[in-house]
């Protein structure tokens, strides 16, 4: 029997947990560099305490990747217009630092001007950048950092906006937004003569992971399956974009990796969907966080944009076994907890707006 997850028992235990420092974990043997010089942000699309608990007990026998943080912190995630938040303001805050209306991708109220991101500036400046995602290239949380748009369901003219920033890598689905596309454009043409590698599939073998040249995989032409369905490649993928973009410029690297499909797990209230997806996220994290501490210079954040399907864990059924209750199919406007790992990690503990997490990334960077 597990007793009733109350929220501000939660709290208490986050605050208490992100005050210290562990000493007897691996996290402790690990010697941090000052200042990363790599950032990986990983969003757990409609992910927040519920959903993470569901997964830390799905985890079972054994410390639970969220167990392996030493700095927790939590957003507060409501739009420029709403209380509750959509994917694309959500995104926006994360990658430009300001609260835009629900459906915005990277523009900002009141006249849709285009904010500059994360990703496209430190592109311009000489760090790689790359995206592994289990939706489209065209959903609203990777559009968020690269593409301008007023509204998210203009995927033909996201897909364009992936020629205006030269992204080092792309690993996820959408290949029909580039390549059959109702004006008969091309854009995959226009990507190969610009110098990269397309290739389809889930597969790594043909890929420059020397870091020669840039790539995009395309996982499905539209969105790929579900992790219920036997979709594996995130934790896979993470781990070689990272070796690959750690290739690329001596600069550093900013990758952002999405669990996209937690969230339409929620939206459809399916607990075995949203089982495999948390299992599969929480194999995605192990993966980074495997990375940086390997290599000693690499932030990891993990977070939610939202809370979805007010999911809850309730009394009277086994630790692995029970069965996540759902309030609605809809986002809700709980608080998102923010986890960090990595060479100055303590800048995300407490509680803070969602547009902090832009902030505190440059602020870790030293700029």
């Amino acid at each position: 029997m597990i007793p009733r997850i109350l929220l501000p028992a939660l709290l208490l235990f986050f605050a208490c947990h992100s005050a210290r420092k562990p000493s007897t974990d691996a996290a402790a043997a690990v010697v941090f560099a000052e200042r990363p010089k790599n950032i990986i942000l990983m969003i757990g699309d409609g992910m927040a305490t519920p959903q993470i608990s569901a997964g830390l007990y799905w985890k079972g026998a054994g410390k639970s990747v969220w167990e392996q943080f030493s700095v927790v912190g939590f957003h507060k995630s409501h739009s420029a217009d709403e209380k509750v938040t959509d994917s694309a303001a959500g995104a926006t805050a994360f990658s430009c630092g300001q609260k835009t209306s629900n459906g915005a991708i990277a523009v900002l109220p009141p006249d849709n001007r285009p904010c500059r991101t994360i990703l496209e500036e430190l592109d311009a400046r000489g760090w790689a950048t790359g995206m592994v995602v289990t939706c489209s290239a065209t959903h609203a949380t990777p559009a968020s950092f690269i593409a301008h748009q007023d509204i998210r369901a203009y995927t033909e003219s996201i897909a364009e906006d992936y020629l205006n920033t030269q992204l080092d890598c792309f690993i996820g689905g959408g290949s029909g937004y580039f390549d059959d596309r109702p004006d008969k454009k091309n854009l995959l043409d226009t990507l190969k003569k610009r110098g990269y590698v397309i290739r389809r599939g889930t597969g790594f073998a043909r890929l420059p992971l020397d870091g020669a040249a840039p790539f995009m995989l395309f996982t499905a032409e539209r969105e790929p399956p579900t992790a219920s369905a036997n979709r594996r490649y995130l934790p896979e993928a993470t781990n070689k974009a990272c070796q690959y973009l750690q290739k690329r410029s001596p600069k550093g690297f900013f990758l952002m990796v999405e669990g996209s499909q937690i969230d339409w797990a929620l939206h459809a209230n399916d607990r075995n969907w949203l089982k495999a997806e948390m299992i599969d996220f929480d194999a995605t994290v192990t993966a980074a966080l495997e990375f940086a501490r390997t290599d000693g210079n690499t932030l990891v954040i993990v977070t939610g944009d939202h809370e979805c399907g007010g999911a809850s864990l309730n009394p009277g059924e086994s630790k692995q076994t029970f069965r996540p209750g759902f309030a609605s199919r809809m986002h809700s406007a709980a608080m998102v907890p923010v986890f960090a790992f990595g060479p100055k990690a303590e800048l995300f503990s407490g509680i803070y707006d969602n547009t902090a997490i832009y902030s505190k990334m440059w602020a870790a960077l030293g700029n």
